[in-house]
């Protein structure tokens, strides 16, 4: 059925209080399915990731940890956040108002999990390069876990307190049945950017910083050979060079991270500016591709991953012992 304006409603049982069905063109077809496409790439990548992290002992390091949690926080966004916004964005949504909530609360929740996720990454590898002496006992597997899961629960914690009322009334906001609407005033907006990405970023430079500049003046001296200390082992040196690749590497990730993620916060705080929506769906695409773009970085720089990804599909991780497989 049709109103007025011959524009098919969602519900046309419901005549005046069904939202209308979204106009969707060429463009946004094309867009929509490459965005589902992506969301594909995202689950099975960074499942190979988690398989690869969980299965074989010698990955079981505080670095890897953390690589896990990324992961896994990536796996869900593939999952979850960018099918569902598929859904929200080319059709009516036929679902309840709790599940919008949901949804809502899910995204924000998987999106604190990953910046998190970024500042222990910062964190790492600053005691990592700058203070590598006491690494081994301040960086410890034990820790790293604790650390992990205890940031999961604030993150889940710091968003239930956001979507409580959400949750509580759900749909609340919404002009017309068959929409998936969350309001959150400027201030709560300004807020939450400042609390869950202004001051982790922060932090991630800063730590990133302090790295960059701890690699070159150790570069430098091991050029001009006047370190200080002199490496008197030939494994110290590797574990040096080791940890300035993974530095790198993971460098990478932030950096691709912080491309990917600006924009969306950057619209969050322009909620009275008409945005192009040419504008919204290349932020949502960044979102997407970002959590697709972290395991072709560790296919391209780590070595164990790609020697895990040809074990797992050539199933010789379901053989017996597989986990004690020598990876570095």
């Amino acid at each position: 059925m049709e109103d007025q304006d011959g524009a098919e409603l969602c519900f046309p049982q419901l005549l005046n209080a069904s939202c209308r069905k979204p106009k969707i063109s060429q463009y946004d077809v094309v867009f929509m399915y490459l965005l589902f496409i992506l969301s594909g790439f995202c689950v099975v990548l960074n499942l190979l990731v988690i398989i690869s992290v969980s299965h074989f002992r010698q990955l079981h390091t505080p670095t890897n940890l953390i690589i896990l949690s990324l992961a896994v926080s990536d796996f869900l966004a593939g999952l979850v956040v960018t099918p569902v916004e598929f859904h929200r964005r080319t059709t009516c949504w036929f679902f309840s108002d709790l599940m919008c909530s949901l949804y809502c609360f899910a995204g924000s929740f998987i999106i604190t999990i990953s910046i998190g996720t970024m500042v222990l990454i910062s964190v790492d590898r600053y005691v990592a390069i700058c203070d590598p002496l006491h690494y081994p006992t301040r960086v410890t597997v034990r820790r790293v876990k604790l650390c992990v899961y205890v940031w999961w629960a604030c993150c889940l914690l710091y968003n239930i307190l956001t979507y409580r009322e959400d949750l509580a009334k759900p749909g609340r906001f919404k002009a017309c049945t068959g929409q998936c609407l969350i309001f959150i005033d400027y201030i709560g907006v300004t807020v939450d950017t400042v609390l869950s990405f202004v001051l982790p970023i922060t932090v991630i430079i800063f730590l990133y910083l302090r790295v960059f500049l701890t690699a070159v003046s150790q570069a430098r001296a091991m050029r001009s050979h006047v370190a200080a200390v002199t490496l008197q082992h030939s494994g110290t040196v590797i574990t040096k060079k080791s940890e300035l690749k993974a530095a790198r590497t993971l460098g990478i990730v932030v950096f691709v991270f912080l491309m990917c993620y600006c924009p969306f916060y950057c619209l969050c705080l322009l909620q009275n500016v008409s945005i192009n929506d040419f504008v919204i769906a290349l932020t949502i695409f960044l979102l997407s591709i970002n959590s697709c773009l972290n395991p072709v970085i560790y296919a391209l720089f780590y070595p164990w991953f790609r020697k895990s990804i040809r074990l797992i599909f050539s199933l010789q991780i379901l053989q017996t012992g597989s986990c004690e497989t020598n990876m570095l």
